[in-house]
């Protein structure tokens, strides 16, 4: 472990415990992925809430750190060598922790390969797609007269929910009975998707009988309860 004081984000989030990993982050579908992750590993964290409110995200503190100004971002002070390892992308972040414990990522390599295939499904699709749907519901589209740029992300999101449905008919989990890194990624998009305000209606929530029933299960599990909620909310 080496000092994190070089890292420019520290002036700003200083570190009180410099031993732990460091999480910049905030409670959105993204962010809590990786709160979700190191509640469900039990590695010791510090956490620090990046204001988006107040822009921190745009600070050349935490830019230094993550020059794209997305969350979330870590500090493991305890990384590969023994020296400090900034990381960003939740599914970076996600995979390294699941190499750094051991948990969470299958160890064959067949297996870890098609893990890291639907982490890269929800990078590339459910992330996206399901933002750009919320986005459009929440402020830029839901009044506009013209639906089709709203409905294509419909057509999108339904589409994806699809892949997901078919793929956990008769499984537990993504990668069936074992609960993984593939589902840490994919269900805080699939919850707040399906807590919006209308979305659950428009999309036919409901059909997608599987995804209702393995978030559920995600959704009672102690590690994403408490990563849901991190980092918390300031005073009021």
């Amino acid at each position: 472990m080496q000092d994190l004081n070089s890292f420019p984000v520290t002036r700003k989030w200083p570190a009180r415990h410099p031993d732990r990993l460091q999480l910049y982050s905030m409670p959105t579908p993204n962010g809590v992925k990786a709160a979700i992750m190191l509640e469900e590993t039990g590695l010791p964290y510090e956490v620090h809430r990046v204001g988006f409110e107040k822009q921190e995200q745009t600070s050349p503190e935490y830019l230094a750190l993550n020059p794209n100004n997305k969350i979330p971002a870590i500090i493991d002070p305890n990384g590969p060598g023994g020296r400090p390892l900034p990381l960003w992308e939740s599914g970076a972040i996600l995979l390294y922790l699941a190499d750094k414990t051991g948990q969470l990522v299958p160890l064959d390599a067949a297996g870890r390969y098609e893990t890291i295939q639907w982490v890269m499904f929800q990078n590339g699709g459910i992330g996206p797609m399901f933002g750009q749907l919320g986005f459009f519901l929440k402020f830029a589209g839901k009044d506009w007269e013209d639906k089709r740029p709203r409905d294509r992300f419909v057509d999108e999101a339904k589409r994806l929910l699809g892949v997901l449905d078919k793929r956990l008919d008769g499984r537990d989990w993504i990668m069936g009975e074992h609960y993984t890194i593939a589902d840490i990624m994919s269900f805080p998009w699939v919850n707040a998707l399906h807590s919006l305000d209308g979305a659950r209606e428009l999309l036919g929530f409901d059909n997608f009988r599987h995804v209702g029933r393995v978030l559920q299960a995600f959704l009672r599990r102690p590690a994403v309860v408490k990563g849901l909620k991190i980092p918390a909310a300031p005073p009021a």
